[in-house]
């Protein structure tokens, strides 16, 4: 099926191989979902894993199980990365989704801090450490596979998948928030409700699961496994072989992961709890948001195959830079402001998220591409996205809530810096 799909090409005829597109990013789709799910649901469930008299410590102690997860992200990256790079990514898409949906499961089924203590907290970080061990994985994988079945001309069309698989999940989450927070009352959705969400999430593991299990593997892996097997110490290999990749690599994925923990997660508890926006106009705001971001994926993907890369990457990190700090003056107890947030702000994020896949898979060679990704995305995610929402909570609780806006706009200067240096890539064969 993948060489069937690269050899496809540069015809007019050419068929986007829509079931191979949707069962590689299904996986994906489940894993933001998950993930997603803690983040929004956390204002909700903060209280049965830590002592509930103290809002604002069980709060910080949710969110910062959270940021700890994200530590995790590079050792899967790592550890993931290198198996898909030996194994082949089938395997490693295989491994992840299961992770996912465990965690996910386990999370839903969790006793209290009332009935365990300590022990559910603890238990939580389990289950966390599990998800993101699996989503260090998940990203390099899944990156990796939809690049290497791509015809060139065509790389940033099957790139989009990538995170239109990860935006449905998203909405779907989103929407899920909406009927929640419609059907329960606040005491239930403290009690119970949010274990629905996680529940939710891991029967929809199962289902990436049967679909991912048709996979083929890659023409490019397979032509490129026994040079894979050959390498050693493939991570040293990616500083001292590809430095420059992993500085590029790195300055565009800092503002990437902020941009993505801003509107699609940390924005949520920051304009219920310092905000005073109502829940339900949030979630409604968000799904919004989410459908735009979605319709303007594969537009975009579409838009760098046939202008480039670095054009649709620069005018991502120049207006984010220009637009975040206003945008935050309009977080507020208004529909309309809330939508608008949302709208612009993921708007935007679908310019660098459409590319990501093509773009950092075309920074490595083949045998190290996994692990490279892998490593290095997560570590920039697990250092600046996992401590989005701790951050902005600091921050707010402290009045200083534009500070984290400023902070965004600070990493679109890096980003726009660090998007100069790249090469152009678009119709190029992958090494």
């Amino acid at each position: 099926m993948a060489q069937s799909v690269r050899q496809q090409g540069a015809g007019e005829q050419h068929k986007l191989p829509v079931r191979t597109l949707v069962s590689a990013s299904i996986g994906n789709a489940v894993e933001w979902f998950d993930w997603t799910v803690y983040a929004t649901f956390l204002v909700y469930f903060s209280g049965q894993f830590f002592p509930s008299e103290n809002e604002a410590l069980s709060l910080i102690g949710t969110t910062s199980t959270y940021a700890l997860a994200f530590f995790f992200r590079p050792l899967g990256g790592v550890i993931i990365g290198r198996f898909a790079d030996l194994r082949g990514r089938k395997a490693g898409m295989l491994l992840t989704i299961l992770l996912m949906a465990g965690g996910s499961l386990m999370i839903a089924l969790l006793p209290t801090y009332a009935a365990v203590g300590w022990l559910a907290p603890a238990l939580l970080l389990v289950a966390r450490i599990a998800q993101g061990l699996s989503l260090g994985g998940e990203v390099s994988g899944a990156s990796a596979y939809l690049a290497e079945i791509a015809p060139p001309e065509r790389r940033g069309r099957y790139s989009a998948f990538f995170y239109i698989s990860t935006g449905s999940a998203l909405l779907l989450a989103s929407l899920l928030g909406v009927l929640l927070t419609a059907v329960l009352d606040q005491a239930q959705l403290e009690s119970y409700g949010w274990r629905i969400a996680f529940a939710v999430g891991g029967l929809l593991g199962f289902v990436g699961l049967w679909l991912r299990r048709s996979l083929v593997e890659s023409e490019s892996f397979e032509e490129n496994a026994e040079k894979a097997r050959a390498t050693t110490n493939p991570l040293l290999r990616t500083i001292r072989e590809y430095p420059r990749s992993v500085l590029q690599l790195c300055a565009f994925t800092l503002l990437s992961t902020l941009s993505y923990y801003t509107f699609f997660s940390a924005l949520t508890p920051f304009a219920v709890n310092f905000r005073d926006a109502d829940g339900n106009d949030v979630f409604i705001a968000l799904s919004i948001g989410t459908a735009l971001f979605i319709a303007l994926c594969y537009p975009y993907g579409a838009l760098s195959d046939r202008i480039g890369r670095k054009p649709v990457l620069l005018a991502w990190s120049a207006a984010t830079a220009v637009l975040v700090v206003p945008l935050s003056f309009l977080v507020r107890d208004s529909l309309p402001s809330l939508i608008v947030v949302f709208c612009v702000g993921l708007g935007l994020y679908a310019a660098m998220a459409s590319l990501a896949p093509a773009i950092m898979s075309e920074l490595f060679p083949t045998e190290l591409r996994a692990t490279g990704i892998g490593a290095w995305y997560n570590t920039t995610v697990a250092v600046f996205g996992g401590t989005a929402p701790l951050v902005i909570t600091a921050l707010s609780s402290r009045g200083m809530p534009t500070v984290f806006f400023w902070y965004v706009a600070g990493a679109a200067v890096v980003a726009f810096l660090g998007i100069l240096t790249l090469p152009e890539t678009k119709g190029t064969d992958l090494r």
